[in-house]
């Protein structure tokens, strides 16, 4: 199957940034949609930002004109940079990827989640 690996969360202070990578490993022909997913204590995890493999976008309204999402195909990673960050946004993150692999079999994988904390 796929493994998908993230990195770059950790400790921030209000107003302040992070940048989450997220690279697949596997094999893989090709990637179709990638996302960004979250689950803060106590609630249920809800979709952050996606991306296309055209390369449209969509983010939940809590995170627009704050984060960005973006992709390098040639490394099968997807990127989320949150700027502006908030308490709210305090959570563990997961990346998600769907597409195909060979002898046509499809993939719906994700990582194991990540630690964001945003705290004075």
């Amino acid at each position: 199957q796929v493994q998908l690996a993230e990195s770059g969360g950790g400790l921030v202070q209000p107003g302040g940034s992070l940048r989450l990578s997220c690279g697949a490993s596997g094999r893989i022909v090709s990637i179709n949609d990638m996302g960004w997913y979250r689950q803060a204590p106590g609630k249920e995890r809800e979709l952050v930002a996606t991306i296309t493999s055209g390369g449209s976008t969509d983010y939940v309204d809590f995170v627009k004109g704050r984060f960005t999402i973006s992709r390098d195909n040639t490394r099968n990673t997807v990127y989320l940079q949150m700027n502006s960050l908030k308490p709210e946004d305090t959570a563990v993150y997961y990346c998600n990827m769907n597409g195909r692999l060979w002898f046509g079999r499809p993939f719906d994988s994700w990582g194991q989640g990540i630690q964001v904390t945003v705290s004075l």
